[in-house]
C-alpha cells in the first residue's frame, strides 16, 4: 500500500511509521494486512484534520488496485467498472 499525506500534523506521520516506511516526506509504503490497512486509514482520518490523504492498495479487481481519498480536489469516479480520478476543471483563462 501507499499512503500520501499533505498538510497533516507531524504526529500522524510519527504514528504511521510504526507500521509503514516513510520513503519521502508524507509518502508511506508497506504491506500490512487488510485489517491493519483499514485501521491505519481510520487513524489517518481521525488525525489528518484539514490535511489531505490518498491511500492506494492492492485489490482483486481488473485494475489490481483500489484507492481512498480524503479532502482532495480530485474525485474517484467509476467508469464502467474502472476507477479513475476526475481532475477539477480550471476556471476559464487559467491553465492547470
Amino acid at each position: 500500500m501507499t499512503l500520501v499525506l499533505t498538510a497533516c500534523p507531524p504526529g500522524l506521520r510519527g504514528d504511521l511509521t510504526k507500521w509503514l516506511m516513510e520513503i519521502s516526506p508524507g509518502v508511506f509504503v508497506g504491506r500490512p494486512s487488510a485489517r491493519i490497512r483499514d485501521q491505519l486509514w481510520i487513524r489517518t482520518l481521525e488525525l489528518c484534520g484539514d490535511g489531505k490523504a490518498i491511500l492506494v492498495y492492492s485489490a482483486n479487481n481488473d485494475q489490481g488496485l483500489d484507492f481512498r481519498v480524503h479532502n482532495h480536489d480530485w474525485t474517484p469516479v467509476d467508469a464502467d467498472g474502472v476507477m479513475l480520478m476526475l481532475r477539477p476543471v480550471a476556471p476559464p483563462g487559467l491553465t492547470p
